[in-house]
């Protein structure tokens, strides 16, 4: 379609075949007329045509939810989403592209999107603004593949219109930060502003403050220099403890759910057996604590904690580590290669994640793990894992440097009580 068609198209009333304003409303009227009123003094109930009434609800349909009536429903499929599990999607596009051309062209590029958006939603999907030239379609029961379709067929109408339009804006599936970003956003003016930091340019960025790595860095390298003598004695006592490497190495989920490589030093026996711990897990983030279920197997601590207690795997030597925390001294190097951060969430092991709630994912998409945390100072091993994830997701909420300040003095009373360790 040409420029010129397009403004000609754009320039026609929109909905001619709609009712005017007093002939819809001449019914109810009437309806409200008193019945005690004489009959030639009562209003005559106006004739609507049902296709005229059709045009009038489809126009209506239309038309974009304004903000803040978006972000109100938005806010109900999330927190529909967390409980259930539902999958969640949203897709967001620019009303107008800048371009070249009068305030007509304009006009005709904002209907144009309203009219290919209106065109490939469905009756339950939700259409709405997010600031002034923003358009946002919410997609409940959509996951990652269908707001994919749904954004092809959207880009393959507007490209009818306009071929040098560019694709959306910014498409996303719970449980992106973003739709975090808008559900805590108060009006559209602080809803387009998130948008727009939502997601950083290069989109490695964690959750985070502006000195947030340079302290991690400072921090790990004067760790590893003061604590050089321990660790040497520590892995010399390892390596003739039992057989085995002196540092273990295990695979964990890192910022954005990328897998690294995670350091400790070795506490257990070589080549036993994970399935225990798999099996704990699991009931673990199911919220099921109790015995670990066999008469052989390790017992669970009191008041669903996160770790085996009396764990046959664990050497003596180990034990002591555990409890004092001192195998964890080689996660420093993690937070050397930016695959860690000295505070931040547990990281999780990939045989855990794929027990989370959709929720649970939360917690390894927006921030770096850490050594130490809020669940490590105010929870370790003696809440359930809900109530662990919702730490994280406070951390995630609050990080600044001060409160990374007070978990790591507060990491050294814990460590020096050995509280909750194991």
């Amino acid at each position: 379609m040409t420029t010129d068609r397009l403004m000609q198209e754009s320039a026609r009333p929109m909905f001619a075949a709609m009712p005017s304003p007093a002939t819809v409303a001449a019914p109810h009227a009437a309806a409200l007329a008193p019945h005690h009123a004489p009959a030639s003094s009562r209003p005559r109930l106006a004739a609507v045509p049902l296709d005229a009434v059709s045009a009038f609800l489809d126009a209506a349909d239309r038309h974009a939810l304004p903000a803040n009536d978006f972000l109100v429903h938005l806010r109900r499929e999330v927190r529909r989403s967390t409980r259930s599990g539902a999958a969640l999607s949203v897709a967001m596009y620019r009303a107008a592209p800048r371009a070249t051309g009068g305030a007509l062209q304009q006009l005709a590029r904002e209907d144009a999107t309203l009219e290919a958006l209106h065109h490939a939603k469905r009756e339950t999907d939700l259409l709405g603004h997010v600031g002034d030239d923003l358009l946002a379609v919410l997609c409940p029961d959509t996951d990652a593949a269908g707001i994919a379709t749904f954004t092809h067929k959207v880009d393959a109408l507007l490209a009818q219109v306009d071929e040098s339009r560019a694709g959306p804006e910014m498409v996303a599936s719970f449980p992106d930060p973003l739709f975090q970003h808008l559900a805590e956003a108060r009006g559209p003016a602080a809803a387009r502003r998130l948008v727009d930091t939502a997601r950083p340019a290069s989109g490695d960025a964690p959750t985070g403050y502006p000195v947030k790595r340079l302290l991690d860095v400072v921090g790990a390298l004067t760790a590893l220099v003061l604590l050089a003598p321990l660790m040497a004695v520590v892995a010399l006592l390892v390596k003739l403890g039992s057989p085995g490497p002196v540092i273990f190495r295990q695979t964990r989920m890192g910022h954005g759910g990328r897998p690294f490589t995670f350091y400790k030093f070795r506490s257990m026996r070589v080549d036993t057996d994970d399935r225990v711990h798999r099996e704990f897990v699991a009931r673990f983030v199911a919220g099921q604590g109790g015995s670990a279920g066999a008469a052989n197997a390790p017992q669970v601590a009191a008041a669903a904690p996160y770790k085996l207690k009396s764990d046959p795997r664990i050497t003596p030597l180990g034990a002591f580590l555990r409890r004092s925390s001192i195998d964890e001294l080689p996660q420093f190097f993690n937070v050397l290669k930016g695959d860690m951060s000295l505070v931040g969430p547990r990281p999780a092991i990939p045989y855990e994640v794929e027990h989370y709630q959709t929720w649970h994912l939360r917690r390894i998409l927006t921030a770096r793990p850490g050594i130490t945390g809020l669940w490590q100072v105010e929870g370790r091993s003696r809440v359930t894992f809900n109530d662990m994830v919702r730490m994280d997701l406070r951390y995630i909420r609050e990080c600044s440097l001060g409160l990374d300040l007070r978990i790591m003095a507060k990491t050294f009373i814990v460590v020096f009580r050995a509280d909750g360790a194991a």
